[in-house]
């Protein structure tokens, strides 16, 4: 890689203003482009972070600047198209999850792609502090061998009181049509995170359901997993759930044969001891996870090494969110 990575960024919808920070947090990395089809909100975003370049087509874009990189930050129906076009002209690329609306799409793509470029999901819920550190004390055996787990997740995100609109379909609008919805679109997050601190899982049953009939999808989930050890894992979901914050509030039981480990939203300790309690501060977590998703980015270009979220790693996590939609009988 040059000294300086050249970024360019497709997509200048909500979510980018949290890559656009990570990317503004990284030395010796310029983002010289942005692209939109709406070229008032691309340069709107380059204005704010004062990007030299506005696109309205990321194909022109890519031509034209001829970055080291790219961020694709765009609705998952565009993500093939966008990572190809990447690719075909040796752009690396960080592309927002999920990486295609289905496992046969992301085996199609990442054999398309092949070796071409370094190719990296945006999946960055493992890059929250608070999930790091669960990882990292499961790792340094606090707990044990892990005999099971129960994650609990909650929010009003997709239901509000009657004259109100939901948090997320304010902010993204079209989840309201997503027929496969409340795993596909958050629980990823949470299963890749699973992954990162439990290892590989298996989908022993799942259930779904509604409780917002406006929605296509689903907003409740009630799923099992099993670790390769044996050890049983529950995901109870509920992100309709009235009264509680927009944003989804996470409970993480952690259940070994030494101790137990607790996350109870920005709390974390073992239920052996009153002391100590490491408490997060969930609203910086919440950037610092795209901050650092962006930062093993750079770095993996920099140093060659394989990315946490490579495109091979992110393939399991899609495959475990299918396999959730197989058990409930839900077509793919």
């Amino acid at each position: 890689m040059p000294n300086t990575i050249r970024v360019a960024v497709s997509g200048a919808g909500a979510i980018s203003e949290f890559h656009l920070k990570g990317w503004q947090a990284q030395d010796d990395v310029e983002l010289v482009a942005i692209s939109d089809p709406d070229l008032d909100r691309a340069r709107a975003r380059a204005a704010e972070f004062s990007i030299p370049q506005v696109f309205d087509d990321t194909e022109k874009m890519l031509d034209e600047v001829k970055p080291d990189a790219v961020d694709i930050i765009t609705p998952v129906g565009t993500h093939a198209t966008l990572v190809r076009m990447a690719a075909d002209r040796s752009i690396h690329v960080k592309c927002q999850k999920p990486m295609t609306p289905t496992v046969a799409e992301a085996e199609e793509l990442i054999g398309a792609v092949g070796d071409k470029v370094r190719f990296m999901v945006h999946e960055n819920y493992r890059f929250r502090p608070h999930y790091a550190e669960v990882a990292q004390r499961v790792s340094n055996n606090e707990v044990g061998k892990v005999m099971a787990a129960r994650l609990t997740v909650r929010s009003s995100s997709l239901n509000d009181y009657p004259g109100k609109t939901p948090f997320l379909l304010g902010r993204q609008p079209y989840l309201a049509n997503f027929k496969r919805l409340l795993v596909f679109e958050i629980l990823i997050h949470h299963l890749d995170a699973l992954r990162s601190i439990l290892g590989e899982l298996e989908v022993v049953s799942a259930h779904l359901g509604q409780v917002n009939k406006a929605l296509s999808g689903e907003d409740m989930a009630l799923v099992t997993l099993r670790t390769i050890d044996g050890a049983l894992v529950l995901i109870d979901a509920n992100v309709s759930a009235l009264g509680y914050p927009p944003l989804p509030t996470d409970r993480l039981e952690i259940m070994g044969d030494a101790d137990t480990l607790v996350l109870d939203r920005e709390k974390l300790f073992l239920m052996s001891r009153e002391e100590p309690v490491t408490v997060h501060d969930l609203k910086a977590n919440y950037q610092a996870c795209f901050t650092g998703a962006v930062s093993a980015f750079v770095e993996g270009l920099r140093s060659g090494k394989t990315f946490p979220t490579d495109r091979m790693d992110n393939l399991k996590t899609l495959r475990l969110m299918e396999d959730i939609y197989r058990a409930a009988g839900v077509d793919i």
